[in-house]
Parts: structure tokens; C-alpha cells; sequence
């Protein structure tokens, strides 16, 4: 394939760049520090379960910060990281939020490429819902009030979970700046640890396995993104509106990396937007309604 006709009109470098949300950061190797920074403190001050294990595989792992009380909600975080880097020890950072609202929070681990496939991984994740859902009573947590949130790949993550939660494990998703159609990352810098073929891109590409209902969700993205990142918004946001209750939030002064500092905080946009998705009558007993009218 040639440099000129990489795909979709785009050269191989102008694809890459698109792909490269780091190349409107000034210094992003700050930004996985401050997340570890943010997540250690977090950590610090909570004291939470380390390393619960949620299925076989030795990165199946989550820290849960559970709060007093029973029947909590829960906030599952999943991490971006183009599937191949990031752990939940830079993952916690949004529980203080979560926790001032008496909201349970967690901080998915998950295996990375190349030593996982993408569809191990999308399985993964899938499992840790299974797995909180059958234990959340005994955490304290309503297993009918499990929500996800996921930033970049993470958000990819969610959405692939929602598609594969037919038993309505999932009450409520938010999603940050995500990736929901995988065949141009096949023609990128990204696909090196993940190689990727058309079925495999096409197989684990929630925008084309979107069920008819879906629970509620907010999609967000910073003012400061690449434009195939806000293509792959725009379209995902246009493909949920006819299939689940849809917040759209546009934040002008985030990028692709700090807007996940918003999740849990009430005084954004973004956090009064999950914390009232999250706060809301059971969102379970309505999706179920749904289902049962269809």
C-alpha cells in the first residue's frame, strides 16, 4: 500500500498522526505520570482491595474501593492505552470522586498486547463484570447498579462489554473519547502489537454490533482531539441516540487525557452527568422493560 493511499484518502502519515492523540499534548510522558501520581494517592488515603482476582489469567486483576453500606452503586474503570500499555496502578485517580458520593469504585487490569489478541482482552473485560455481578453483595455493592467508564481503548472496552451484556449485568456506560470502528487502526503505527486482520478488526468493532437497547449512556470527548477521533465520536453518539438514553458532552478545554480527571467530580459537566446516570432510579428494571416491550 502506498504512502498516498494509506486509507480512507489519508497517507500512512497523516493516518498515523490522526491515530496519535499524544501529538496534541505537549508532554505526554507527564500525563502517565500524573496519572500514576493521582492513582497513588488515591490508594494512599482509601486503602483499597488489591488485586482481586476475576478470572485464570494472571492480569486479571481489579482494586476495588468499596464504601460502608450496603447496596452501593459501583463505577468500574477501564483504562486506555491502545490495548498495550497502562495498568490499573495509574487507573484509580477518579475514586476519591466516586467515593465523596458514597459510589463504590474499581480499577480494571487486563491482559496487553502482543501478549494477548484483542479478542482475549475484549473477553476479559467481559468476565470482570461477570465476576463483579456475581460478587458485588459481597462488597456491599447492588449488583443491579454496576456502571463502566472507559478513556480511549477503554472506552472501546465498554462499549464491546456492552455488546456482549445480554443478561443486563451492566446498568449504566460512559464513554471517553473512544474507538469504536477498528478497521483504520489495521492501517497504522498501532496495529504492530496487535496485528490485526479485517475479521478481527471487524469482529471487535462495537459500532457494528450494537444491540437494539441499551442502558444508559454518556459519550464525551475533549475540545482538544484528533479529527478521526471525533469522526468515531460522532458516529458512535449518532448509532446510540435511537438505542439507549444518550448525554453527549463536549468538553472545550480537556484533551484526550485529562477529561478522565472529570469522571465522579460534580462541579464538570462530565461528573454531573455520570453521577447522575449513576444516581438515578435502577436503570436495570427499565432496560429489562424494554426488552420485555420489543
Amino acid at each position: 500500500m502506498s504512502e498516498a493511499t494509506a486509507f480512507m484518502g489519508f497517507s500512512r502519515s497523516e493516518l498515523d498522526r490522526e491515530y496519535s492523540p499524544s501529538s496534541l499534548v505537549p508532554d505526554f510522558p507527564a500525563c502517565l505520570n500524573e496519572y500514576a501520581r493521582r492513582s497513588a494517592d488515591a490508594r494512599d488515603q482509601h486503602r483499597p482491595l488489591i488485586s482481586l482476582a476475576y478470572g485464570p489469567a494472571p492480569e486479571a486483576r481489579l482494586d476495588l474501593f468499596p464504601v460502608s453500606g450496603r447496596e452501593a452503586p459501583l463505577q468500574v474503570f477501564v483504562h486506555g492505552g491502545y490495548w498495550q500499555e497502562v495498568t490499573k496502578e495509574e487507573s484509580s485517580f477518579a475514586a476519591t470522586g466516586f467515593l465523596a458520593s458514597d459510589i463504590a469504585f474499581a480499577a480494571l487490569d487486563y491482559g496487553l498486547a502482543p501478549a494477548y489478541h484483542l479478542d482475549e482482552i475484549v473477553t476479559m473485560v467481559h468476565e470482570a463484570v461477570v465476576w463483579l455481578h456475581e460478587n458485588a453483595p459481597r462488597f456491599g455493592i447492588d449488583p443491579r447498579r454496576i456502571h463502566l467508564s472507559g478513556s480511549s481503548a477503554g472506552a472501546h472496552l465498554v462499549a464491546m462489554a456492552l455488546v456482549r451484556d445480554d443478561t443486563h449485568r451492566i446498568a449504566g456506560a460512559t464513554l471517553l473519547s473512544g474507538v469504536y470502528d477498528l478497521e483504520p487502526l489495521r492501517h497504522t503505527y498501532v496495529n504492530g502489537p496487535l496485528a490485526l486482520d479485517r475479521g478481527a478488526a471487524l469482529r471487535n468493532s462495537p459500532l457494528y454490533h450494537l444491540p437494539a437497547r441499551l442502558p444508559p449512556v454518556v459519550i464525551a470527548r475533549g475540545g482538544r482531539e484528533t479529527g478521526e477521533f471525533i469522526r468515531q465520536h460522532d458516529t458512535m453518539t449518532a448509532l446510540l441516540r435511537p438505542r439507549a438514553p444518550v448525554t453527549e458532552i463536549v468538553c472545550p478545554a480537556r484533551d484526550h487525557f485529562d477529561l478522565p480527571y472529570d469522571l465522579g467530580e460534580p462541579h464538570t459537566a462530565l461528573g454531573r452527568a455520570v453521577l447522575a446516570q449513576i444516581q438515578a432510579p435502577d436503570a436495570a428494571t427499565t432496560r429489562k422493560g424494554q426488552r420485555a416491550h420489543e
